[in-house]
Parts: structure tokens; C-alpha cells; sequence
């Protein structure tokens, strides 16, 4: 390859890691159920009429959600108000909640806020922990974290596992609180132990980063496993991941593939373009580029950038489908508008090119100049040739005497030499005064070394 020409860099970019993160605040809760009644509705009605509080409770959460009658929001707004305006706690919340919602009433978060407040203040902890979920959102109230850990501990205290799960993410994150591991792992562990599914994900989680506790990726698998037979897609993807790298177990693509497809059929992007990837390697299964691109397009059309790029690789190199230099475009041009610089890069080559567009070395600088400020050490090289050449911006030979000494500095093999022996090249048309300041500004944009 001559040391000059426009290097099309076409190559497939897998996440064979795991999601070493936690999951965040579990979202407001809508439902507490009740037992049905054994009086028949007629009975209950009476009751209700005559001011039962019960009754009305009652017959409010069964139209409510239409249990043993049609659900009618309406209704359970009319019995619902009747018994929360008498202090009933439960009909509060669930007041509370059809307000929060828009059901039978216009959506309204301030009295949604109310009623929660209301019951919360009588000790009912889903009333606490919804009132936790505004302050962390900000609906009805102005946004106030700690408020919001206030409310989730009064909950978690009373053993609600989805309080116990968010008090722990806000220890975890220092959100609202200081951050404290340990307290996180504690909270995690009280939901997790009453089988909530994302806490016992966390809990995998920091087992995995050792996050409270020593590093331990068989203590990790097993919570992962307990919240991936609920069906948690996170807990499914990181199994697979560990499978896949041989991580607290022996590697094992087969497996790994096994649980990237149960996230994957969730909608899960990663696992889908962790399968792409092995189709597109051959990795546990026998290498079929269709089926790659199969995966890979389920993933790029819910805006996975990643794989809106190995979409545009597959086209550009006609593997899986014929070439098609227009479909490559449009891929890279969805993944280069989420900054992935490696398809700003290849879209920059093929302005360059004139692959499927009129050359225009206008936009091909501006594309690659995108690509190298990110540290794409392509980029950087092909902007210095631009320079060096005055191809869709002034010559410059200092810049272009930057741009190389970068991409040598960022790269190895052939591209290393290429861009060292470039920059070399042009940093004998400077002069001293010049290459000094060329020099300068190379070392100021070079990473710095931690102490």
C-alpha cells in the first residue's frame, strides 16, 4: 500500500466485557394488590354506601385493576376518595397512584404528591417509596436526591425490596448519601434475599468489581444466575460474558452464545451484537455472515451506534449481503452521528474515495478532523496527508507535522511507520522556529502520565 493513499480501515467492534455497572432506581410502583373479599359485590357495595371504609378500600382496588368486576378507573376514584378522605392509608396510596398515572382523574403529579404524602406519613411504605421515586425525578416537587433517600430508607426499613434496592444504588453512586460500598452491598443483599431480581443483579454486580467486598466472580454468577431465571436480560448478557471470556468459569462459547440469546430475544443490544460478533468469527457456532447481519441490524435499529457501524462494514465489504456502498453510507452515518470515530473515519475515506458519494475532500477532512480530535489514529494520519497535500484545506505543513507525530504515537505496525516516516518527511520543509512549535503542541495534546 502506498505510504500516501487514503487507508480504508474496515473492522468489526465486539463488547466481550461484562456490564460491570449496577441498575439503577427501580421505577413507582402502581400496584397493591388486595385479597378479594368474600362478600359478594352487591354486599360490599351496601357497605361502601353506608361508609364501610374497608369496603370501600375494598371495591376501589377491585375496579381498580377489575378484580371480580370490569375495571372501571372511574369507580375506583369514586370509592377510592370516599375512604381517603377519612385517613385510610391504603386508599390514599392508591388515589395517589391514579393521579401519578392518569387514570379516572387528569394525570397530576401535586396530587399524586399529596395523597403519597398522606399515607406516607400514616407508615406506608409503598406511599414512602413512590414519594422517593418524585424527589429523584422531580414530578410534583423540585428534584431532591437526599429527600429521595429519605423516603426510600423509611421504606426499606419497613422491608420493601424495591426501596432496599434503590437505597443501596444510592449508596453505591453517592447519590443523596455518601457513597459506601458496604452499605450498598447490605441493602442489596435484603432485597436480593427476597428474591427482587435487579437487586440480586447488583449484588452480582459488586461481587464482580469488587465493590464492599473482594473481588468473586463465583459469588458474582450465582446472584446473576438467581436474577437470570426471573428473566433479568442484564444478569443473562453478563453470564454470557463471562462464559464468553472465561471468567469465574471455563470458557465456553456454546454457553456464553446459550445467554446471549435469552437477553438478546429481550431486546437486549449487546447480546445481540455479541452474537453478530461470534456468526461474523465463527466463535461457538459455524461462521454464517447473514446471520451476523441479522443480529447485528436487530441491534443498529434500536440505536445501538455500535452496531449501526458493523452494519455499514458488513455492506461496505459485501459480506452477508452484496456490496452496497449506499447502505454502508447510511450506517455509518447513524453510528458517526453518536461520535463512533471509527465511522466518521470510514465515511471520511469514502468522501475521499468517491466510494458511493462524489469525492469531496471538503467533508473528508471535516470527518476525519472529527475522528483524530477523539484519538483515532487513522484519522489523524489521513488528516496530516490532507495538510501535507492541501486536499480540502490549506496547506499546512506544520499541522500536518502535528496531526502525523499523534497518529505515530497512537498507532503501531504498518500505520505507525507510515504516519513517523510522514512526519519526518514534512518536519524537514519546517523550520527550526517552526518544528519547535509544531513540537510543542504535539506534547501538549499527548496524554499526561498519572502520578
Amino acid at each position: 500500500m502506498s505510504k500516501n493513499r487514503m487507508l480504508l480501515l474496515l473492522f468489526l467492534v465486539a463488547f466481550l466485557t461484562i456490564t460491570f455497572t449496577g441498575q439503577g432506581l427501580f421505577s413507582v410502583k402502581g400496584a397493591e394488590g388486595t385479597s378479594l373479599p368474600d362478600e359478594n359485590i352487591s354486599e360490599l357495595m351496601e357497605k361502601a354506601e353506608q361508609g364501610d371504609e374497608d369496603a370501600q378500600v375494598n371495591l376501589g382496588i377491585m375496579y381498580k385493576y377489575g378484580q371480580g368486576v370490569p375495571q372501571n378507573y372511574s369507580k375506583a376514584v369514586k370509592f377510592l376518595s370516599l375512604a381517603a378522605k377519612r385517613g385510610e392509608a391504603k386508599a390514599q396510596f392508591h388515589i395517589g397512584t391514579l393521579y401519578d398515572f392518569g387514570r379516572g382523574v387528569p394525570k397530576n403529579y401535586s396530587e399524586a404528591l399529596k395523597w403519597y404524602q398522606m399515607a406516607a406519613d400514616q407508615g406506608h411504605a409503598s406511599a414512602q417509596y413512590n414519594l422517593g421515586i418524585m424527589y429523584a425525578n422531580g414530578q410534583g416537587v423540585p428534584k431532591n436526591i437526599s429527600e429521595a433517600a429519605k423516603f426510600f430508607r423509611m421504606a426499606a426499613e419497613q422491608g420493601d425490596a424495591g426501596a432496599q434496592n434503590n437505597i443501596g444504588f444510592m449508596y453505591e453512586q453517592g447519590q443523596g448519601v455518601t457513597q459506601d460500598y458496604s452499605e450498598a452491598m447490605k441493602w442489596y443483599r435484603r432485597a436480593a434475599e427476597q428474591g427482587f431480581a435487579r437487586a440480586q443483579y447488583n449484588l452480582g454486580v459488586m461481587y464482580a468489581n469488587g465493590q464492599g467486598v473482594p473481588p468473586n466472580y463465583s459469588e458474582a454468577l450465582k446472584w446473576y444466575h438467581m436474577a437470570a431465571d426471573q428473566g433479568h436480560s442484564r444478569a443473562q448478557y453478563n453470564i454470557g460474558t463471562m462464559y464468553d471470556n472465561g471468567q469465574g468459569v471455563p470458557q465456553n462459547y456454546s454457553k456464553a452464545l446459550k445467554w446471549y440469546r435469552m437477553a438478546a430475544d429481550q431486546g437486549h443490544t449487546r447480546a445481540q451484537n455479541n452474537i453478530g460478533f461470534m456468526y461474523e468469527q465463527g466463535q461457538g457456532v459455524t461462521q454464517d455472515y447473514s446471520e451476523a447481519m441479522k443480529w447485528y441490524r436487530r441491534a443498529a435499529e434500536q440505536g445501538f451506534a455500535r452496531d449501526q457501524y458493523n452494519l455499514g462494514v458488513m455492506y461496505a465489504n459485501g459480506q452477508g449481503v452484496p456490496q452496497n456502498y449506499s447502505e454502508a453510507l447510511k450506517w455509518y452515518r447513524k453510528a458517526a452521528e453518536q461520535g463512533i470515530a471509527e465511522a466518521r473515519y470510514n465515511l471520511g475515506v469514502m468522501y475521499a474515495n468517491g466510494q458511493g458519494v462524489p469525492q469531496n475532500y471538503s467533508k473528508a477532512a471535516n470527518l476525519f478532523h472529527m475522528a483524530a480530535e477523539k484519538g483515532h489514529a487513522g484519522s489523524q494520519n489521513n488528516i496530516g496527508l490532507m495538510y501535507e497535500k492541501g486536499q480540502g484545506v490549506t496547506q499546512n505543513n506544520k499541522i500536518a507535522y502535528i496531526w502525523f507525530s499523534l497518529a505515530a504515537t497512537n498507532s503501531s505496525g504498518e500505520l505507525q511507520n507510515n504516519a513517523a516516516e510522514a512526519r519526518d518527511r514534512v518536519a524537514k520543509k519546517l523550520t527550526p522556529e517552526q518544528l519547535r512549535k509544531a513540537q510543542k503542541n504535539v506534547n501538549e495534546r499527548k496524554p499526561k502520565k498519572q502520578n
